[in-house]
């Protein structure tokens, strides 16, 4: 497996090569999630420079902002904000048909996310690198870990009970009326 940080990867980018969704408000959309950027770095001081916006069938569904700062909590990224509130709304945990409009291309949390949720695009306007020169944002040490083999990892993992922790996997593989992913 060939891993390569997007600090890393060449400037040039063909931006807006996937602008497949119907509707035509994609820059009103990702103003938006700039302006939420600006809230919580400016004005409320939450956190970092960073907003979204969560659009399904051409209507803002949810809206967020970073508050790392504000919460102590390390996970409060605008985006994942955007994503919980979005489930929220829509009671579910999956967004198909969702498009991600973000101030800031996502880090691996929460691009990850996004493809758990099953956002189906997302729209970014501030790069990695943009992050890195005028925040001080630097995921490049993530990138490199979760390019290595787990074992080489600076944070340890180590696995114990499995057969226990298996007992219970095997009795939720029968159940009947299990959560479908």
């Amino acid at each position: 497996m060939i891993c390569i940080s997007p600090l890393e990867q060449p400037t040039t980018r063909k931006t807006d090569r996937h602008m497949t969704t119907s509707y035509p408000d994609h820059e009103k959309f990702m103003r938006r999630a700039i302006e939420m950027s600006r809230r919580g770095s400016l004005e409320y001081s939450t956190g970092g420079v960073f907003g979204a916006v969560l659009v399904k069938d051409g209507k803002i569904v949810s809206e967020g902002m970073n508050r790392v700062v504000a919460s102590h909590d390390p996970t409060w990224h605008a985006e994942m904000e955007t994503i919980r509130l979005a489930c929220i709304t829509l009671q579910t945990f999956k967004l198909p048909g969702c498009t991600l409009y973000t101030s800031a291309e996502p880090c691996p949390m929460c691009m990850a996310t996004c493809y758990w949720a099953g956002i189906e695009q997302v729209f970014y306007a501030a790069t990695v690198e943009d992050a890195f020169q005028y925040g001080n944002f630097d995921d490049r040490p993530i990138y490199e870990q979760l390019c290595l083999p787990k074992e080489q990892r600076s944070i340890r993992m180590t696995q114990m009970l499995r057969e226990e922790a298996v007992v219970v996997w095997k009795e939720y593989h029968a159940k009947p009326d299990k959560v479908q992913y």
